[in-house]
């Protein structure tokens, strides 16, 4: 039978051919068109031109060995090999968008024909090669032997942008999580193949339905690495007789080393029921003093977006967009500042610190398109949003400036009052911070 192509007919097509501008896009055709410019550029007779993706009903399935293609096309072709993020997709139709890998090999070895015929003997995987003729070029199923009987020419016929990024039709329930249940049934569905999954399931049950009422303020301190987010929050915690806690929440922490190595849809759903949890001790705390949150979802939310959209600021889904919308059903904190330091400083502070980095700090020191991406993410989430502090200062500016706006004022007086009433004498009064 034949597989489906990644690049169809019918459907948009996009290549990150260079991450400092919008992506190449293009359709297929049963009759020739000539390529434009750009197209030529990508397309042209500078190499093996190839394309792969995972065919795949199951997400666990599809996300694993597409990981797992990813990480040996990284590792195992020459430097001569570009690998670029392709995708086929609907214009505007959510969970239409079918990622994969465009190659260019520009070698004169047959390393990544070696690999490509060790990665297609996977059902699940997809190859195509590409063919140029004067100013045409069309795609083809590929054999490492023979032109595959039944495979139709489809000719590459260049396109206008589409509206949105193509990679903001799939971040919801896959990248971002906007409720308990549908990061829980992934989770579900990974019982087999990542025994850690029950416990953490088992975790999640364990806690009981949050509820907020009347309880005390809830202020979560935002920011990247090394923007002083743990002295505000020590400050604050002792300033407010307050009870601190961190998003993941230190139960996970047995388990972040075996999700961190998974894909993104599974990593994603491990630190969104975290957030969850969080909520559950955040309702229960509140009741008996104000609480002060080390990161929550802003923080799981600006990474996951910034990840999933390639490229530049300008392909992250538009202000005013749903996917920057509070989960309904996860508890809200009543203030959430965002730290901000210039990139020389937080790295500055970073090195002084010498500790291990994770692999999205990592990519934050090194891609300043990411770094930027994960600040406007951080900007745009709504209800609540993020109000900016400046964090370069020393730490009791820093504190200062955490007071000094009317609203953050009367959330954190709000705060003070009440530890007042419920621990008199042991509270510092607002006007000595």
């Amino acid at each position: 039978m034949l597989r489906r192509a990644m690049f169809r007919c019918g459907q948009l097509c996009s290549v990150e051919f260079d991450l400092r501008a919008e992506p190449l896009y293009f359709t297929l055709s049963s009759s020739p068109h000539v390529l434009h410019h750009a197209h030529q550029q990508l397309f042209g007779d500078c190499g093996k031109l190839f394309s792969l993706h995972v065919q795949c009903e199951n997400r666990i399935e599809k996300a694993q060995t597409h990981a797992e293609m990813k990480h040996k096309l990284s590792s195992r072709l020459s430097r001569d090999c570009d690998v670029f993020e392709a995708s086929s997709f609907i214009p505007d139709v959510e969970n239409s968008v079918v990622k994969g890998f465009f190659i260019r090999d520009k070698s004169t070895t047959t390393l990544s024909e070696d690999l490509l015929n060790t990665l297609r003997q996977s059902e699940r995987v997809c190859v195509f090669s590409y063919k140029r003729e004067g100013q045409y070029c069309w795609q083809e199923l590929w054999s490492p032997v023979n032109q595959v009987e039944g495979s139709e020419r489809q000719y590459i016929t260049p396109a206008a942008a589409a509206e949105h990024h193509p990679s903001t039709l799939n971040i919801r329930n896959s990248d971002v999580f906007y409720s308990m249940d549908e990061a829980y049934k992934v989770l579900q569905e990974c019982t087999d193949i990542i025994p850690e999954s029950k416990e953490v399931l088992k975790l999640v049950d364990e806690q009981l339905e949050t509820s907020r009422d009347d309880g005390f303020p809830v202020i979560v301190i935002e920011g990247l690495d090394a923007t002083g987010k743990t002295t505000l929050t020590e400050a604050l915690r002792e300033s407010l007789n307050a009870t601190l806690l961190k998003s993941p929440p230190q139960c996970l922490a047995p388990f972040r080393q075996r999700f961190d190595s998974e894909p993104p849809l599974i990593r994603r759903a491990f630190y969104a029921l975290g957030n969850y949890i969080t909520a559950a001790h955040i309702g229960k705390e509140s009741l008996k003093a104000p609480v002060i949150v080390d990161r929550y979802w802003h923080s799981t939310a600006a990474y996951a977006i910034a990840t999933a959209v390639g490229g530049r600021v300008e392909n992250l889904p538009r202000p005013g967009s749903e996917l920057y919308q509070w989960p309904e059903d996860l508890l809200q904190p009543n203030l959430v500042l965002l730290l901000t330091v210039n990139p020389e400083e937080r790295l500055r502070r970073l090195r002084d610190r010498g500790q291990d980095k994770t692999v999205e700090e990592a990519e934050l020191e090194i891609n300043q398109f990411f770094r930027l991406k994960v600040e406007e993410a951080y900007k745009r989430i709504q209800n609540p949003a993020c109000i900016i502090v400046d964090a370069s200062p020393s730490p009791q500016e820093v504190l200062q400036q955490s007071f000094s706006d009317d609203t953050r004022g009367k959330v954190i007086a709000g705060a003070v009052a009440g530890c007042q009433l419920s621990y008199a004498g042991s509270q510092r009064p607002l006007s000595s911070l």
